[in-house]
C-alpha cells in the first residue's frame, strides 16, 4: 500500500502549466479543487486519495494570498460605497435642486395666476363702476332734459298766450301806401291812389 502513497496521486504536479503557483487565491483554490477531482479513487471505496503535502501547500499559499485580496476587496467596497454615497448626495441635491425650481415654477405660475385673477376682479369692478356711474349720467342727464323740457313748455305755453292777447288787443291796421317820388317811373299806376 506504500507504493500506492509513493506514487503521483493527482495525475499531474503541484505547480500550473507555467511551472508557478497561481498567484491569486481563486486560482489557487481551483488547482486544489482541480487536484482534488483528479485524484484516484482507493479500490472498493468512494474515497480518493490525494498528496497531503501537495494540497496543504495550495491551501496554505491561498491564505497567504487571501489577506491581500481580501484586503483589496474590502478597499474596492469602500470605495464603491463612497461612490456610490456621493452619487446618492448628488442626486439628492440634484433632486432637491429640481424640487425647489418646480416649486418655484409653480409659485410663479400661481403668482401668476393669483395677479390674472386679482387684474380680472379690478377690470370687472371697473366695469360696473362704469356702467354704474353712465347710468347715473343718463338719468341726471334725463331728470335735467326733462326739468328744462317742462319749464320749456310754460314758456311756450307764456309765449303762445302773449301773442294771442297781442293779437286781440291790437286792432287791423291798414297796409302802408307808397307814395311815388318825384323821378319814379311813371308807368306804374296804383289804382289805390288814383
Amino acid at each position: 500500500m506504500s507504493e500506492i502513497f509513493d506514487e503521483d496521486l493527482t495525475g499531474g504536479d503541484l505547480v500550473g502549466d507555467s511551472g508557478t503557483l497561481p498567484a491569486d487565491a481563486e486560482g489557487l483554490i481551483q488547482r486544489a479543487i482541480d487536484v482534488v477531482s483528479a485524484a484516484k479513487a482507493m479500490p472498493l471505496s468512494a474515497s480518493v486519495l490525494v498528496s497531503r503535502e501537495e494540497l496543504v501547500e495550495l491551501l496554505r499559499a491561498a491564505q497567504d494570498v487571501l489577506p491581500d485580496e481580501l484586503r483589496q476587496a474590502r478597499w474596492l467596497l469602500r470605495e464603491k460605497e463612497e461612490f456610490l454615497a456621493e452619487r446618492s448626495r448628488e442626486a439628492e441635491a440634484l433632486m432637491e435642486d429640481v424640487r425647489a425650481r418646480a416649486e418655484h415654477m409653480v409659485s410663479r405660475a400661481e403668482v401668476a395666476r393669483q395677479a390674472n385673477l386679482v387684474a380680472q376682479r379690478i377690470l370687472d369692478d371697473a366695469n360696473e363702476e362704469a356702467r354704474r356711474l353712465r347710468h347715473e349720467a343718463e338719468d341726471y342727464c334725463d331728470q335735467k332734459l326733462a326739468g328744462m323740457e317742462i319749464v320749456l313748455e310754460r314758456i311756450t305755453r307764456t309765449v303762445r298766450a302773449g301773442r294771442d292777447k297781442l293779437q286781440a288787443a291790437v286792432p287791423s291796421v291798414p297796409e302802408p301806401v307808397e307814395v311815388p317820388l318825384e323821378g319814379d317811373e311813371p308807368g306804374f299806376f296804383d289804382q289805390d291812389l288814383a
